[in-house]
């Protein structure tokens, strides 16, 4: 009887000590870093840029003038959304350049939009039906 129990505790001590090292080894460890100044100023401006963009793209204008070219407004949306940062603060700093008045809201429209379809042409994005697709 105490020699089956023995060999019990035996099976019980060889399975628990392969789980703890099964779960050691399977554990990532985690690597932290400083994340510089520049890279988290960056990174503002460009969600700084993007809620500019949105903002633009929520005026009843804009809305209309994005209807006329065949985009709507959440189409739209989703590409501010996929550009990437530097994307997002060339793109505002661009209509923070162009002059007041009418034309510099057209202007941005059709930068948006040229954007949208250069993405549609790489294959990227899928928005426009009559862009050829690049093969990837």
């Amino acid at each position: 009887m105490m020699d089956s129990l023995r060999h019990g505790f035996h099976w019980l001590k060889t399975l628990l000590a392969i789980a703890l090292l099964g779960t050691a080894v399977a554990i990532p460890t985690a690597n932290a870093a400083m994340i510089g100044t520049q890279v988290l100023a960056n990174h503002q401006s460009a969600d700084q840029a993007r809620a500019k963009l949105n903002a633009m793209l929520e005026r009843d204008d804009v809305q209309q003038q994005l209807h006329a070219m065949g985009v709507s407004p959440a189409e739209a949306q989703m590409r501010v959304a996929a550009l990437s940062d530097s994307e997002a603060r060339h793109i505002a700093n661009r209509i923070d350049q162009m002059p007041a008045g009418g034309t510099s809201i057209l202007g941005a429209i059709l930068l948006v939009f040229l954007v949208l379809l250069f993405t549609d042409i790489m294959g990227w994005t899928d928005v426009f039906p009559f862009v050829k697709k690049t093969v990837r």
